[in-house]
C-alpha cells in the first residue's frame, strides 16, 4: 500500500512539474522599445515616447496574458513626452498606468537593447513619440534587432513616429527591409499640422517611401494600422490599440 502511495505521489508531482513547464513554454512573449532620447532638436523643448501609444499596447497584451520586457538604448527610466501627458491625449489606459506601481517600477528600469536576445521573444513592439527619429532611427543594435526579428519569421510592430526606426534596416539581399511591403506612419500632414514638420531630423512617411515601402494612409489622426506578414505599422497615436490588437492576433 505504501508503495503504491508514493508511486501515486511521484506521478502527481511529475504530472505538476511538466504541466508548469509547458505552461512557462507556452506564455509569449514580447519585448517593447523605447526611445531615449529626451531633445526635441534645437527647440529647447522635450520629446521622449507618446504615453497613449505605449500604455494601451502594453495593457491590451498584458491583460491577455503576454509577458513584456521593456528595454530602451539607454536602460532605466525612458524620457516621455510631456505633451503625452495633456487631458486631452488620455486614455483609460494612461490613466490606468499613473496608478501602476508594478507598472511604474518595469518602466523604470527598462533594461539595456545590448543585452537583448532575439530567441528569447516571439515578437517586438516599438510606440512612437518623436524620440526614435533621433536614436533608434540610427541605433545599430536596434537596426539589427528589428533584422533578427523579421528574418526569424518573428512579428514586429510599429505605431506613429515609430516606423522611423525602420530606416536603415535591410533584408538578407541588403535591400531596404520595408521595400515592396505594405506600410504605413506618421502622415506628412499630421507633421505639418504638429507644427514640427522643420524640426524633425526627417519625414517618416517619406522615408518609408523612398525605401521603397508601398505606403498607404486613412484619415489624419483617426486609427489606421496594416500588416504585411509579419510586419505591423499604424499612423497615428489612435492607431497603438490597433496595432496591438494586430500583434496579439499573430502571436495566438
Amino acid at each position: 500500500m505504501k508503495i503504491t502511495k508514493i508511486i501515486l505521489a511521484i506521478t502527481l508531482f511529475t504530472s505538476i512539474v511538466t504541466t508548469s513547464k509547458v505552461s512557462a513554454q507556452t506564455v509569449k512573449k514580447v519585448l517593447i522599445v523605447l526611445t531615449s532620447h529626451e531633445d526635441l532638436g534645437n527647440t529647447g523643448k522635450k520629446t521622449g515616447f507618446w504615453l497613449e501609444e505605449f500604455a494601451d499596447p502594453y495593457y491590451l497584451l498584458m491583460d491577455n496574458g503576454i509577458a513584456i520586457t521593456l528595454a530602451s538604448p539607454k536602460g532605466g527610466r525612458p524620457p516621455m513626452d510631456p505633451s503625452s501627458a495633456a487631458e486631452n491625449y488620455q486614455t483609460k489606459s494612461t490613466k490606468r498606468l499613473t496608478n501602476d506601481d508594478i507598472a511604474q517600477e518595469q518602466l523604470s528600469n527598462t533594461v539595456k537593447l545590448e543585452t537583448i536576445n532575439v530567441d528569447d521573444y516571439d515578437a517586438i513592439y516599438y510606440p512612437g513619440g518623436h524620440g526614435p527619429l533621433w536614436d533608434l532611427a540610427e541605433d545599430k543594435t536596434s537596426i539589427a534587432l528589428i533584422e533578427g526579428f523579421y528574418n526569424a519569421n518573428k512579428t514586429i510592430a510599429f505605431v506613429c513616429h515609430a516606423p522611423a526606426v525602420l530606416k536603415n534596416t535591410k533584408k538578407k539581399d541588403g535591400t531596404p527591409l520595408v521595400k515592396g511591403l505594405n506600410v504605413t506612419g506618421f502622415t506628412n500632414s499630421e507633421e505639418t499640422a504638429s507644427g514640427l514638420i522643420k524640426v524633425v531630423p526627417f519625414l517618416v512617411e517619406d522615408m518609408l517611401i523612398k525605401n521603397g515601402g508601398i505606403y498607404s494612409k486613412g484619415t489624419d489622426w483617426l486609427a489606421y494600422a496594416i500588416e504585411d506578414g509579419n510586419i505591423i505599422t499604424g499612423q497615428n497615436p489612435a492607431s497603438a490599440k490597433l496595432v496591438a490588437e494586430k500583434l496579439l492576433s499573430q502571436l495566438k
